[in-house]
C-alpha cells in the first residue's frame, strides 16, 4: 500500500507510543509487516531508531507534503542520539529536522537538549529556526500538557487503589488543538503530545483492568464479598472521572486574542522556561 501523510503520521505515532512504553529496548511491527512475512522468516518487528530511519525516507519520498514527517523522524532520532551520548549524531539530524521545517524552540530547551546548548552547530541551527507568536502560544500549550498527563495518569491509578467495584474507565484527557497552524512544524508536536496521551491512557487501563480482573475474580470465590461498598465505589469512581473530565476539557488550548501570524526568530537561545 502506498504511503500517505496521514499512515505515516500515524506510524511516528506508534514509534513515540512504543518508545514511551518500552523505553529503548522497543519493537514495533515493521512496515508492512505480516504473519506471512513472519512465517516466511522476514523480521516480524524492528526496534524504533530503524523504524524512525524508515520514517524519514518514506516520508522524504513523499516531496514537499511530507517534509515535516521527515523532519519528525530526524528529530526523534537527534534526541536518541543525545541520549546516547552521541553529540555528532545528534546535531547531524537535528539540523536535518530544521532544514525540513522543524520549528519547535520548546522542545530545544527541554532537559534531553539542553547540554548541546555550548555547541557552536546546534546554536547556528537553532537560529535558522522561524516561528509565529501564534504558533509559539500552542506550542508552549503542548508541552504543558506533555508534563500533566503523566500526573493526571499516576493520581488516577493512586486513586484507583482499593476500589471494589469492577467497572474501567478511559483517562480523560485534553482535547488537541483543531487550529489551523501557521508553521507544519506545529503538527509533530501534536503528534507528541497524542503520543504521550496514548501511553499514558493504556498504562493507566491497564492498572485499572488488573483490578477489575481481581474484584471479579474475587466475587466469583469469596462469599464474604462487599457488594455494597463495591456499588459505593462504581459510584465514586463514575463522579471522579466527571470531575476528570471536565478539569480535562477546561484545559482545551485557546488561541490568544491578536496572536501574530508572521514569521520571526524563535526566541533566543536559553530565554525560554521549559514548563515544569
Amino acid at each position: 500500500m502506498a504511503d500517505t501523510v496521514n499512515s505515516l503520521a500515524a506510524r511516528v505515532h506508534e514509534l513515540l507510543v512504543a518508545l514511551l512504553t518500552d523505553g529503548a529496548d522497543a519493537r514495533v511491527p515493521g512496515q508492512g509487516a505480516s504473519p506471512a512475512r513472519g512465517f516466511l522468516g522476514a523480521p516480524p518487528s524492528v526496534d524504533v531508531t530503524t523504524g524512525f530511519h524508515d520514517v524519514v525516507a518514506r516520508a522524504t519520498a513523499l516531496g514537499p507534503d511530507g517534509r515535516w514527517l521527515a523532519a519528525a523522524g530526524h528529530v526523534s532520532l537527534g534526541v536518541r542520539a543525545i541520549a546516547l551520548g552521541q553529540t555528532d549524531q545528534s546535531v547531524f539530524h537535528l539540523d536535518a529536522a530544521v532544514a525540513a521545517g522543524y520549528n519547535d524552540c520548546m522542545t530545544f530547551h527541554a532537559a534531553p537538549l539542553r547540554p548541546l546548548h555550548d555547541d557552536p552547530r546546534f546554536r547556528a541551527l537553532y537560529q535558522r529556526m522561524r516561528i509565529t507568536a501564534a504558533d509559539l502560544d500552542e506550542l508552549f500549550w503542548l508541552h504543558r500538557e506533555m508534563q500533566l498527563v503523566p500526573q493526571d495518569a499516576q493520581r488516577a491509578m493512586v486513586d484507583n487503589l482499593g476500589r471494589l467495584d469492577t467497572g474501567v474507565a478511559l483517562l480523560p484527557q485534553a482535547p488537541l488543538p483543531t487550529r489551523e497552524p501557521n508553521t507544519p512544524g506545529v503538527l509533530i508536536t501534536r503528534i507528541d503530545l497524542a503520543a504521550t496521551q496514548t501511553a499514558f491512557r493504556r498504562a493507566a487501563l491497564k492498572t485499572d483492568f488488573q483490578r477489575s480482573s481481581g474484584n471479579t475474580s474475587l466475587g466469583l470465590i469469596d462469599d464474604s464479598w462487599d457488594y455494597s461498598r463495591a456499588r459505593d465505589d462504581a459510584w465514586d469512581a463514575d463522579a471522579l472521572d466527571s470531575q476528570r473530565l471536565r478539569a480535562a476539557e477546561a484545559r482545551a488550548f485557546v488561541e490568544r486574542a491578536g496572536a501574530g501570524t508572521t514569521l520571526t526568530p524563535c526566541p533566543p537561545l536559553g530565554s525560554i522556561t521549559y514548563p515544569a
